[in-house]
């Protein structure tokens, strides 16, 4: 079955990867965006007549609601990502990452679909050697964090909703994000051949941009079974630690050097490990392993040299 899909900050770092996946399987996409980044990684989708891209804000009600009236499905992309950025525009933050989305809830009917990339930042400090599952309760420490588990919330009281939180992406995209931890730490792998990194046994769980994509197809897909309620999206064998992804990269980058120092922190002080049985249940299992991703951003870095590709 083919959907009319508007995906609001679609040209970002997930929306270049998920627009072209959504147009394969045969739907209809609108992308709104103010491409705030200069980005032109959906040019190549102008020919294709099931797409079509808006120049605009997701927080206008004028622009959103002649785009909602078209829509089956809506994806709500458009964000502040990451606590450095957030940290750097609050106001913007709040209106665009948890406002905007109550603006959708307002003008969206009931009968929409609404499926939405939360963040399982929202976990904070988790417990030590203990799991955390969607029952598991939310104690956000960033402004990041704390707008996406409101907006999260609204969506999930309007109902007709599915919440995706996902863990911390990684691997190319046509709008590249290089300040993502693995991306990060893969870069100066290339690069530099060294990190210095703090709060190393800080542990964080990973996920494939590529999974990404296919987690909101799989719920696009299960909408019927998996509406209304949140789910952990990540690799379930990969909960870990910086020095242990540092280990990894290491395994393909031999001459990458990694030291500690206690020379900052995390501002989402993101210290947690994470069950992802529940979408599991539903049947989604992720392609792509961490490995595979550290292979090709080796690659993808012997292309770009260029700190554009971020986010601050």
């Amino acid at each position: 079955m083919s959907y009319n899909i508007l995906v609001t900050g679609g040209a970002g770092y997930l929306g270049s990867i998920l627009v072209p996946e959504l147009l394969k399987a045969g739907h209809k996409v609108t992308v709104l965006d103010n491409f705030m980044f200069g980005q032109n990684s959906l040019l190549e989708y102008c020919a294709y007549e099931n797409f079509d891209a808006v120049r605009g804000d997701a927080r206008e009600e004028a622009v959103l609601r002649p785009l909602l009236q078209k829509a089956d499905c809506i994806i709500p992309l458009a964000a502040l990502v990451g606590a450095p950025l957030c940290g750097r525009d609050k106001s913007g933050t709040i209106t665009t990452n948890r406002d905007a989305i109550a603006l959708i809830t307002k003008l969206a009917s009931k009968e929409q679909r609404i499926i939405y990339p939360c963040t399982n930042s929202g976990y904070g400090i988790g417990q030590k050697d203990s799991y955390c599952t969607e029952e598991t309760p939310l104690k956000p420490i960033s402004l990041y964090g704390k707008a996406k588990v409101e907006a999260e919330q609204i969506l999930l009281d309007r109902g007709n909703s599915i919440s995706l939180r996902l863990a911390t992406v990684f691997g190319m995209s046509p709008r590249m994000r290089i300040d993502l931890l693995v991306n990060d730490f893969a870069y100066r792998a290339v690069t530099d051949r060294f990190v210095v990194i703090f709060e190393g046994h800080f542990k964080r769980n990973y996920i494939h941009i590529r999974d990404v994509a296919r987690a909101f197809i799989h719920a696009m897909n299960n909408f019927g079974a998996m509406k209304n309620e949140p789910y952990n999206v990540g690799l379930s064998d990969a909960n870990l630690s910086k020095l242990e992804l540092c280990a990894k990269i290491k395994e393909q980058v031999p001459d990458f050097v990694y030291l500690e120092a206690p020379i900052g922190e995390d501002p989402d002080k993101r210290d947690y490990i994470v069950s992802n049985e529940k979408i599991e249940r539903t049947g989604f299992k992720p392609k792509f392993s961490l490995d595979d991703g550290i292979k090709e951003l080796i690659k993808g870095y012997r292309i770009i040299r260029n700190t554009r590709y971020g986010n601050i």
